[in-house]
Order: C-alpha cells, then sequence, then structure tokens
C-alpha cells in the first residue's frame, strides 16, 4: 500500500510539474499577440545640448538594462573608398534607460567604421568593425579582451573577414560573426576565438546570403540570420543545418533582429525605398517559430520621423530601441499594456 502511495504521488508531482512547465513556456511564448501595441516614447533620449551622435550602427541592452549604442561618429559612410583614419572621438555610448541621460562613452581612438554591437551573459560587449574587418570583444568597461581579424585586409579564410556585420554569443561562449557585406557567410568560433566551421555563399537558395546583416540566438541554440538584400530571415540549427526562413519580399529588406530575455519572441526591423525614394522602417514583432503578428511604422499608426532603422534591441520591459541611420536618432519604444491599447 505505501508503494502504491508513494508511485501515486510520484505520478501526480510528475504531471504537476509537466503542466507548470507548460505553462511557463506558453506564457514565455505569448507576450506578442496581434493586439499587441507600442507608442514611441518622446524626448528620447536626453543627450546633451551640442551632442555629435552619428550614425547608430549597432545597438544592446546590458544585464543592469542600460542601453548601449555603437555609433559613428562624424564618420559617414563612403564608396567605394573608405576612410583609412581612426575616429578620435567616443562611439560606445551607454544610456540610462529610463531618462536616456549618458552614464558613460568610450571607444575613441579604435574603429574606422563601426557597424554591430552584442552583449553576452558576462557582460562583455562584442562589436564588428567593416572597415577593419575585425571583430572585437571588450569587458562591459571596455577593456579588450578579443579581437580577431586582420586590420583593413579583407580574405574569406580563418582568420580573415571581408566586411563583417554581427556577432551572436551562445551560452557556452563560442560565437558566431555574420560575414557580411563581402563574404555572404556565417562562421562559427569558439570561445577562445578557434575557427570551427562556417557556412553561406552568395545568393538567395537556403542556407545562401545577400548581406547576412544581423544574427542572433534563441533560447535553443539555433542561428537566426537578417539575410538583408533577401528580405528573409533564415533560421538554422547550432551546426548550420538550415531548418526554416519568413520572407519579407512584399515590404523591405531585413536589416536587424532580437530576441526578448527569454529568447523565444523575436523583434525585427526592416527598410524600404521606392526606386531611390526612402518609405522607412517597420518593426515587427514575431512568437516562437517566427510567425508574424503585427507591425508598425511606415505601414502603422506610428506617429513620428520618417526612419531607417539599422539595429533593434528589447530590454526586460519589452521595450523596444531602434538606431536610426537616417535621421542619427535612438528610438525608444514602449508596449502598451491591454488597458491602454484597447482604448486607443
Amino acid at each position: 500500500m505505501i508503494r502504491k502511495n508513494n508511485l501515486l504521488c510520484f505520478f501526480l508531482l510528475a504531471m504537476l510539474c509537466i503542466a507548470c512547465g507548460h505553462t511557463i513556456r506558453e506564457n514565455a511564448e505569448n507576450l506578442f499577440d496581434k493586439n499587441t501595441k507600442y507608442e514611441l516614447v518622446k524626448d528620447w533620449p536626453q543627450l546633451p545640448k551640442g551632442f555629435l551622435l552619428g550614425n547608430p550602427s549597432g545597438i544592446g541592452v546590458d544585464s543592469h538594462q542600460n542601453i548601449f549604442v555603437f555609433h559613428r561618429a562624424y564618420r559617414r559612410w563612403v564608396l567605394p573608398c573608405p576612410p583609412d583614419s581612426i575616429i578620435t572621438s567616443p562611439t560606445i555610448l551607454v544610456l540610462d534607460r529610463n531618462s536616456g541621460k549618458i552614464l558613460n562613452q568610450w571607444g575613441q581612438n579604435l574603429f574606422i567604421m563601426p557597424h554591430g554591437l552584442k552583449i553576452d551573459k558576462d557582460d562583455n560587449i562584442w562589436v564588428t568593425d567593416v572597415w577593419l574587418h575585425q571583430v572585437f570583444k571588450f569587458n562591459h568597461d571596455g577593456a579588450l579582451l578579443m579581437k580577431l581579424g586582420k586590420a583593413t585586409v579583407s580574405g574569406n579564410d580563418s582568420t580573415h573577414f571581408n566586411l563583417p556585420t554581427d556577432v551572436a554569443i551562445s551560452s557556452d561562449g563560442s560565437f558566431y560573426v555574420s560575414d557580411g557585406y563581402g563574404n555572404s557567410r556565417v562562421v562559427k568560433f569558439s570561445a577562445t576565438g578557434k575557427y570551427l566551421f562556417e557556412w553561406g555563399k552568395k545568393g538567395n537558395k537556403p542556407g545562401e546570403f545577400d548581406i547576412p546583416h544581423s544574427i542572433n540566438l534563441d533560447a535553443k541554440g539555433n542561428v537566426y540570420v537578417a539575410d538583408r538584400e533577401n528580405s528573409r530571415i533564415q533560421v538554422f540549427s547550432p551546426e548550420g543545418k538550415f531548418i526554416k526562413e519568413w520572407d519579407n519580399e512584399k515590404s523591405g529588406k531585413v536589416y536587424a533582429l532580437a530576441f526578448d530575455k527569454t529568447k523565444m519572441n523575436l523583434v525585427a526591423v526592416d527598410y524600404q525605398m521606392n526606386d531611390t525614394i526612402p518609405k522607412g522602417s517597420d518593426i515587427f514583432l514575431f512568437n516562437f517559430g517566427i510567425n508574424k503578428l503585427s507591425q508598425f511604422g511606415k505601414s502603422g499608426s506610428y506617429n513620428g520621423p520618417l526612419c531607417r532603422y539599422h539595429d533593434v534591441v528589447m530590454d526586460d520591459e519589452q521595450s523596444i530601441y531602434v538606431g536610426d541611420i537616417l535621421g542619427n536618432r535612438i528610438q525608444k519604444f514602449r508596449k502598451l499594456s491591454n488597458h491602454q491599447a484597447s482604448s486607443d
């Protein structure tokens, strides 16, 4: 009888754990729905008068929910002849997410053309410089921890990049580089920077890229790539095996994507032009499985200036931050409650 009771208790406990786990998972997967709405936070950030904010090409959030911005200061994107001088002013800003005031800034005398920025679970800062053809890892205070690639020398082997765009860091410290404008590939490295493997080439078939512009990882370690010029998001296993894609061909080119803190809800941004005339950017909300739920911006009720969003990130309150390289501004969007949304 005791044995039967113990077995019954074990069975009930197991079922309760499964139910609780299912509930937690469902809650995590349903932060967004088709009624989710956002509003632009006015007068954010609060930058000093006369402060020169260049193209905000990369944006991230640390464990303290401070907002990091990688910007180009006075440097402009120039083709076909890239600049060869180092930016002498700070290129990395740290902003308070509530007030938008500058908490810190660094990154002077290091970069030629800033691009992507990511922050790992240990608050290390990872950035890419496209014209240096390099990837950098810094600690939270800006001390250099790792550097990959040879400065100003492009290549497509295990030790060189060609205009790398972004980095995604796994929980074990290994990382992926989207490489990028020149090579159209994704490269994986160990936590110590050892080359492991790569995949991709220029094209529009599954597993091919036309400017892999942004990269991120979900809760399972699957790799999500904003395949910009192909106007899509591609999803791969941690080993680089193609899983699926989301096609945005009817709208704009997908510039960037990011997950919320659960690593299950996805936000992405695009940019669209009509011939040479900018039409602007949208922000897209996805649930688990890249099922698009809603979008806002150029095609919605957004009340703000015309923008070209280059990067996006979300904090633990589900506020969304975007870097606009058309107007050289950073925008914050606050999630509305169901009551607020229903009263609009």
